[in-house]
């Protein structure tokens, strides 16, 4: 018999509430008594956990956009994930947390290159891992990911496309011409108990004696060392969604006087993999296009997914940013052609992130990248589109469609990126896509204030002391 391992995976991450025009976050009264929902989760998770020791000690990704506002708004705590990082604990995140298999190609590789470079910008190490948002997956997701370099990702069990799998064991996803990634299945039932389950994790001590050890009990499979239960779960969950997990997770991966009172390591996800080489490990197949939050794939984010009571909403708004994004690449392409840059447009917005990170003023990036055979004006126009860009990806933002409502603050936070990203290009291009965005937005209702997607982006805009839109231009029979 050999001794099980056990790693703890925490996906941290919060959707982006900064407002596109100032940078900084409203007050959202809903947060009391703290100022906003980042300071709330921050004071009740992140910071506790640092203090704890236990980034030290389980494997997490920590999403670009709040790593982004921790950076400025408790340094301290920033750095504590930083420390950790060090370890080899800390694994990358695709950047705007967008559903990656409803991407196009070109998204898909800047929202992947954008994390893994935020991921060397912070941490000063080029990352072994990534979080796929929601672990929304299909092959060209996988693909991309092997291209990018990365070596990992972690998967839920019911995405496997063999029915059954064993997850006391890495799989290898072959991607074709010749590159695999490795996929760690979760253990879902240790997981759900640490999500779900108050009364399983009231003693770290008998949930590691009962669940764990119970589970990693017996003969290892075929050609398996040591098995591997792997607990992955949001990283909020442990202060935020559930009061005193934080301590719960302390004395789970803690270190023991006495081993013997344990019949498993605690074990880092990303050393544990690097123990050995991927060809090892036996090979799977993905089940296209799932996610570990949706039982009906990853329509909860395109169309009517049934865990929504009324998800009637959800198509029309994918589709009315989907032709926004459309309008603005062809603007952006278009533009970059009549200044005469040379540049690819696409290539300058995956390097782009360096600017939003701040590693780069965005003059400098434009003379070092665009070169000095533009005009200044023109300059300035190809920079304003590349910052259109960036609020152009996160428009899809996966939290804008994950609820039941567009009432609520988190789609009207991409509904106020949509319109950052729209009003650059229709000033800088004399253009008149927000016209064309409020029709489509018409389109569709609030299942519960019954106000129309162009009432809802009207609102979105004055919550932030940003002007209506104009009327849509009305249309006429020829």
């Amino acid at each position: 018999m050999t001794r099980g391992r056990l790693a703890v995976h925490a996906h941290f991450y919060q959707p982006s509430r900064v407002d596109p025009w100032t940078g900084l976050v409203p007050e959202e009264p809903s947060a009391a008594p703290f100022h906003d929902w980042n300071e709330r989760v921050n004071a009740e998770c992140y910071r506790p956990n640092a203090a704890r020791g236990n980034l030290q000690r389980i494997s997490w990704n920590l999403g670009p956009t709040i790593a982004s506002w921790l950076a400025a708004a408790d340094p301290e705590t920033h750095a504590a994930f930083v420390a950790a990082a060090a370890n080899g604990n800390a694994i990358a995140q695709a950047y705007h947390h967008a559903i990656l298999p409803l991407a196009s190609a070109m998204d898909r590789r800047t929202e992947i290159r954008w994390g893994i470079r935020d991921f060397e910008l912070r941490f000063e190490r080029r990352p072994s891992g990534m979080w796929l948002p929601e672990t929304a997956v299909d092959l060209p997701t996988l693909r991309a990911l092997a291209e990018a370099g990365i070596r990992f990702t972690i998967l839920a069990p019911w995405q496997s496309a063999e029915p059954s799998i064993d997850t006391s064991q890495p799989y290898r996803v072959d991607v074709g011409d010749g590159k695999s990634i490795v996929v760690v299945f979760y253990d879902s039932g240790l997981s759900a108990a640490v999500s779900f389950e108050p009364e399983a994790t009231s003693d770290a001590n008998r949930f590691a004696r009962d669940r764990v050890a119970a589970r990693l009990s017996g003969p290892p499979p075929p050609g398996v060392e040591s098995p591997l239960a792997l607990i992955a779960t949001d990283g909020e969950l442990y202060g935020h969604h559930q009061q005193f997990r934080d301590l719960f997770l302390e004395h789970l991966v803690s270190p023991v006087a006495d081993a013997t009172t344990r019949e498993f390591d605690v074990v880092g996800l990303e050393a544990a993999l690097e123990a050995e080489p991927a060809r090892r490990y036996s090979p799977v197949k993905v089940s296209e296009r799932t996610s570990w939050s949706c039982h009906h794939g990853v329509l909860r984010w395109a169309a009517e997914c049934p865990d929504a009571l009324d998800g009637r909403w959800k198509g029309p708004l994918r589709a009315a940013l989907e032709r926004l994004g459309a309008g603005i690449d062809a603007v952006t392409e278009s533009t970059f052609r009549a200044c005469g840059a040379e540049a690819d447009p696409w290539v300058l917005r995956d390097a782009y992130v360096d600017v939003v990170f701040g590693a780069v003023a965005p003059d400098a990036f434009g003379e070092e990248r665009l070169g000095s055979g533009i005009g200044e004006r023109a300059r300035e126009t190809l920079l304003a589109l590349l910052e259109a860009q960036r609020w152009r990806l996160a428009m899809f933002a996966s939290d804008g469609w994950y609820w039941d409502d567009p009432i609520r603050p988190e789609t009207k936070h991409i509904l106020r990126a949509a319109a950052r990203a729209v009003r650059i290009v229709d000033e800088v291009a004399g253009t008149s896509l927000e016209r064309r965005l409020v029709a489509d937005l018409a389109l569709f209702r609030s299942p519960s204030r019954h106000l129309d997607g162009a009432a809802i982006y009207r609102m979105a805009l004055a919550e932030v002391g940003q002007p209506a839109a104009e009327p849509p231009d009305p249309v006429t029979n020829p």
